[in-house]
């Protein structure tokens, strides 16, 4: 069982940035790929980022290439979302989930993610 908590939301204006941080519990974090995810109001969660077991592969939505960078620090079970140049198209609550597989042609697709947590609220003003 994984236990995940973000934190780092807020309400920042265009052009800003913000570092999400995803804490997970337990002692297997590092046999787990990581995703972040996004829900805007009205809109279906869509996939934002996700990294490899070590780190070593990451992949992006078109979308945030360039100017969201997805991190991990297995030591302390933390997964990171640096996000610059944010825009309010942005605004949504932000997920990170855990998957025991990962995909690297592509992104790994939800169902593959057993364990999610409960989301943190980025808001970006224009």
């Amino acid at each position: 069982q994984v236990q995940l908590v973000e934190s780092g939301g807020g309400l920042v204006q265009a052009g800003g940035s913000l570092r999400l941080s995803c804490a997970a519990s337990g002692r297997t974090f590092s046999t787990y790929a990581m995703g972040w995810f996004r829900q805007a109001e009205g809109k279906e969660r869509e996939f934002v980022a996700q990294i490899s077991w070590r780190g070593d592969n990451s992949y992006y939505t078109d979308s945030v290439k360039g100017r969201f960078t997805i991190s991990r620090v297995n030591a302390k079970n933390t997964v990171y979302l640096q996000m610059n140049s944010l825009k309010p198209e942005d605004t949504a609550i932000y997920y990170c989930a855990a998957s025991p597989n990962y995909y690297y042609a592509g992104p790994t697709p939800p169902y593959e993610y057993h364990y999610w947590g409960q989301g943190t609220q980025v808001t970006v003003s224009s």
